[in-house]
């Protein structure tokens, strides 16, 4: 494309990608191929040197997975992107460049009850650490930071909660201590927020979720901003020293604003192995079309049930940040102004005994862990993706006992009304 400036709706169909060179084809092929073959010798060599751009070995780069790349990239207004297997992998793949052996990240209590599990047990593996603090109070961010400090981690809107994040000031924090900002932007997506707007250095996906939007696949992405000095304090000898398996070449010296996205390629894909196959990014790149749309629509349901539910008496109170009487209301237009998401939690009177048969007694609503599909899923969190954390930690990230966690989908909403309705009248009789 051109270096026009394109709208969001067209972006999200155009970016990254243009009719096949070979065949016409106008979709996007799927590129089910191992490797590729080389022009001669010398290309090879530029090409494992880093001084050509190319195609090697799809666990590495593949031409599907490029156009997803790309498009994420520019939707997010960020300089590259490296696509992953999961979530999961791909807030490894952010972290992966910043750590080592004694260092620590500090993040936000109110995250994923897996992202959780990955910060307080999985990380240790690697000798890292994480330090939890509530992102609202940001002289206890600022208080965390010590010298073996990497990174500051959040969500830009919580799961499960639908928390919202304000992210400049959180930003603010991470400059004034020279540490970059990650901000998972899986529940907002880049339609109602764009994390790099307001301050941050990387920003990471579940494309599992909305992006991909029909709970077909699993995939990651980690975006880079390009715009942290990754060699100011020498706390980021991956990216600023020399490195070894390429003959000493120095990432940020020589790729700048891209140092991480080739990073995350030519270090953290060919060692972690974490990669996106072809397929998922193809299924990815066909939803991606449709986000806008879709989100509008998960934004009004959302907007519609929470209000029901804040009215119906069954229901102690429910946290979606689209309702004025929430904490987080003044949040929104500022952090996310296309509205507040789909995902929120509400407390069942009866506590954990009628969260469970609410459950069994709904008949729209898909009882599933995951979220952003275009059906309306629920799941009682504390049960089932919090079940790991103590009961504290539960009420810390916003999974309390008493409360389930809903995705509201693109559905008739009086539908879902109705569904709701008729399993509280179970639940609470």
């Amino acid at each position: 494309m051109s270096d026009q400036t394109y709208g969001f709706d067209t972006l999200q169909i155009h970016a990254g990608a243009a009719p096949d060179p070979a065949t016409g084809a106008r979709n996007t092929p799927i590129y089910q191929t191992t490797a590729y073959v080389f022009r001669d010798a010398d290309h090879a060599a530029a090409l494992f040197n880093l001084q050509e751009v190319g195609f090697i070995y799809s666990r590495l780069t593949n031409p599907t997975v490029a156009v997803l790349q790309e498009r994420v990239a520019t939707l997010e207004g960020g300089a590259g992107a490296v696509c992953c297997s999961s979530g999961h992998a791909a807030q490894i793949m952010a972290l992966f460049p910043l750590m080592a052996p004694g260092k620590n990240v500090v993040v936000s209590t109110r995250l994923y009850g897996g992202t959780v599990t990955q910060m307080t047990q999985t990380i240790k593996r690697f000798g890292w650490s994480a330090k939890f603090v509530d992102m609202d109070d940001l002289a206890a961010v600022e208080a965390a930071v010590d010298d073996d400090t990497r990174a500051i981690f959040c969500e830009s809107i919580a799961n499960p909660g639908g928390y919202i994040t304000d992210l400049r000031a959180v930003a603010d924090v991470a400059d004034k201590v020279g540490l970059p900002l990650i901000v998972d932007n899986t529940s907002a997506t880049p339609y109602l927020c764009r994390p790099i707007e307001h301050g941050a250095t990387l920003v990471v996906h579940s494309l599992t979720k909305y992006l991909t939007g029909n709970g077909s696949v699993t995939g990651g992405v980690v975006v880079d901003s390009g715009t942290f000095d990754w060699s100011a304090s020498g706390k980021f000898p991956s990216l600023s020293e020399p490195e070894p398996a390429y003959h000493g070449l120095k990432f940020h010296e020589t790729f700048g604003p891209l140092a991480f996205t080739f990073h995350g390629i030519a270090i953290g894909l060919r060692d972690l192995g974490m990669t996106l196959n072809p397929q998922a990014a193809h299924y990815t790149l066909m939803g991606i079309e449709t986000l806008s749309l879709r989100m509008e629509k998960h934004v009004q349901n959302a907007r519609k049930v929470a209000q029901w539910l804040e009215q119906d008496p069954r229901v102690d109170y429910v946290t979606y940040a689209g309702l004025e009487s929430s904490k987080y209301f003044h949040r929104v237009e500022k952090v996310c102004p296309r509205g507040a998401g789909s995902l929120f939690t509400f407390a069942v009177k009866g506590g954990y005994e009628s969260c469970i048969k609410l459950i069994d007694s709904l008949e729209i609503f898909s009882h599933v862990a995951n979220l952003g599909d275009t059906r309306s899923l629920i799941i009682h969190s504390a049960s089932t993706t919090h079940r790991q954390l103590d009961e504290n930690q539960q009420r810390a990230a916003g999974a309390d006992p008493e409360v389930v966690r809903v995705s509201i989908g693109i559905e008739d909403p009086d539908d879902l009304i109705a569904d709701l309705d008729q399993a509280l009248a179970k639940a609470t009789a």
